[in-house]
């Protein structure tokens, strides 16, 4: 299993995905941790994604793209993580998605026990 972190490791809010993401390397070592590069690397029958994300409260597993809110692009500074994957889903590069949202701004030791604990329900899965 490979799970992919989004985020901008210079903006520390936008980081944390990335951070937590490094520290949970240790703990499953069995699953691929990977920060995203480009959207050709996403495909597959599962994808399994970790940003961050605002308007929530606690960690969020998200299993139904129509849940995410997108919003209307004017230009390509407008184009965002939910747009790729509901384009990628569309053109039939990817096949489930399961996206680990964490709140904008929760402490990174809080967002890494919640994430473990949504990586466990994956695991179940």
């Amino acid at each position: 299993m490979k799970i992919y972190a989004f985020g901008n490791p210079i903006l520390r809010k936008d980081s944390l995905a990335l951070r937590v993401a490094e520290r949970l390397k240790k703990k499953f070592p069995a699953i691929e941790f990977k920060e995203f590069d480009t959207a050709e690397d996403l495909e597959g029958e599962a994808l399994y994604v970790m940003d961050v994300a605002e308007g929530i409260e606690e960690v969020k597993l998200i299993e139904n793209l129509d849940l995410v809110e997108t919003r209307k692009i004017f230009s390509l500074h407008d184009y965002d993580l939910s747009y790729e994957l509901k384009l990628l889903k569309k053109i039939g590069k990817i096949k489930k998605v399961f996206l680990i949202c964490i709140p904008a701004g929760m402490e990174e030791d809080e967002a890494m026990k919640q994430v473990e604990s949504q990586i466990h329900l994956i695991l179940k899965k």
